[in-house]
């Protein structure tokens, strides 16, 4: 590919990018959703961060990492249970990081 195309296309998909997005803004108002599209929607926002959190939990050094061993998945679980037990995004972050940090530095130190 040359580089007049590369940036043919990097600018299109901007533009189509950008275009889709707005739709949505424009849009917004303009027409009632369906009672089943609304209520799907609802989940998005956490079918997007499931998808963001999975892997970052299970794929270490590019292999898929299901083994007691694996940092991450306890520190996923305890965020979890903060998750569940406080509603506070925060909270969640903060002793997520802090027992994954914990475990790791116990574990290789």
């Amino acid at each position: 590919m040359s580089q007049q195309a590369f940036w043919v296309m990097l600018v299109c998909m901007g533009i189509i990018t950008y275009l889709l997005r707005f739709s949505f803004i424009a849009l917004a108002g303009r027409f009632d959703l369906p009672v089943m599209v609304r209520r799907a929607l609802q989940y998005a926002p956490a079918a997007v961060l499931f998808a963001l959190i999975l892997p970052a939990i299970f794929v270490v050094e590019r292999s898929l990492a299901f083994h007691i061993d694996n940092e991450r998945i306890w520190a996923g679980l305890v965020a979890a249970v903060v998750a569940w037990w406080s509603k506070n995004i925060l909270a969640t972050i903060v002793v997520g990081m802090l027992t994954l940090w914990l475990l790791q530095l116990f574990t290789f130190g």
